[in-house]
């Protein structure tokens, strides 16, 4: 049978159409994450380097990675995130509250980017949310707080008065008020997510005013080292702080974003990008309490995970009645319990809470 020309080289041209497809699948996916400090924060950079180091381990050469530190949460931010997006950068991960605002705007300028913006509460087409309900393992924290504290004094460092830090405060404070009415909660601002010397000077002022128990939600391990220094204990926050002051660390209450950011890669990878706002829980391995000390009783590291599993199972939820305001009136009543909106929207004090809360 003769072929003839045109048959040859239409044959050709689909040969080559094919090696080009080819081409074009293995090319890799460009991914970047803007981070607000360092992995040598011990915390929450530290958290999500875990993460993208997951990435690279599980998806090898199908994603190229690039990192920016020290990123402001400023118009700085802005024009880090456009300028990785101008580069090729086809998923772009934005991880800090403050950072909002800035990807969303860069976001309508890049309608084929698709932004993952961490913590945050406003979303588009091309801009999705992802988060963790810290709040869950916080709540595990303050049990233990609660049982182990001699001055019946609690105390938190917090960053900025958003309800992300504010249900963190309270869930702290329910979980300790459960197993002890009498605790009360003390807190200091200190209107920064990184500041070791403010964060140092703060968890000393609590422990000046009796708290025996620290818990933070900011970002470097100042409140556990000045715990360990003032003979008093402390939780890590974020990511696993258990090795920093062994003897005055409890447990660490911590983020997991490997598992997500391996996820949405995944997807990218096969070419359907992954596009939900995400707010996962314990359930999801999105957060935890991990490292608890040897020095917390049998019997409470027990209830602890008996709570911990009715938390899984959907049994118990932290937000849930009944629940008290700071005046003592009544918020919710049994059976009742938050939306997702609701706690995401949180800028009350529980009972227990002491202090007013800024504006």
């Amino acid at each position: 049978m003769k072929i003839s020309k045109r048959t040859l080289l239409i044959s050709a041209s689909f040969i080559a159409l094919g090696l080009s497809q080819s081409a074009i699948a293995a090319e890799p996916v460009k991914a970047a994450f803007v981070y607000f400090g360092t992995p040598g924060d011990a915390g929450w950079t530290y958290a999500h380097d875990i993460g993208v180091k997951l990435v690279k381990k599980e998806l090898g050469s199908q994603v190229t990675t690039t990192i920016v530190e020290n990123v402001p949460e400023s118009a700085d931010a802005e024009r880090v995130i456009r300028d990785l997006a101008a580069k090729g950068n086809q998923y772009i991960f934005t991880t800090s509250f403050g950072y909002m605002e800035q990807t969303l705007k860069v976001g309508k300028s890049f309608p084929k980017v698709e932004f993952y913006h961490n913590t945050g509460f406003k979303s588009s087409e091309n801009v999705h949310t992802y988060n963790s309900r810290i709040y869950e393992p916080a709540y595990l924290a303050g049990m233990i707080a609660g049982r182990m504290t001699k001055s019946n004094t609690l105390g938190f460092v917090a960053s900025f008065p958003i309800p992300e830090v504010v249900r963190n405060i309270n869930s702290y404070t329910m979980g300790a008020r459960s197993v002890n009415p009498k605790v009360k909660t003390k807190v200091i601002w200190i209107s920064s997510w990184y500041d070791p010397a403010k964060e140092r000077q703060a968890a000393e002022t609590l422990i000046g005013q009796g708290a025996d128990m620290l818990l933070q939600n900011t970002d470097s391990t100042a409140t556990l080292q000045t715990a360990a220094e003032k003979g008093v204990y402390a939780f890590g926050w974020n990511s696993d702080m258990a090795a920093i002051a062994p003897k005055a660390h409890l447990a660490s209450v911590t983020h997991n974003w490997g598992p997500y950011y391996v996820k949405t890669l995944k997807a990218a990878v096969s070419g359907t990008p992954f596009k939900e706002n995400v707010w996962g829980g314990m359930k999801d391995g999105m957060d935890g309490l991990v490292s608890l000390n040897s020095s917390i009783p049998a019997s409470v590291k027990k209830e602890v995970e008996a709570k911990q599993a009715d938390i899984i199972s959907g049994k118990f939820k932290v937000f849930s009645g009944p629940m008290k305001l700071q005046d003592g009136s009544m918020k919710l009543t049994a059976g009742q319990s938050f939306t997702d909106q609701e706690i995401d929207s949180i800028k009350f004090y529980v009972e227990g809470v002491e202090g007013q809360l800024p504006n």
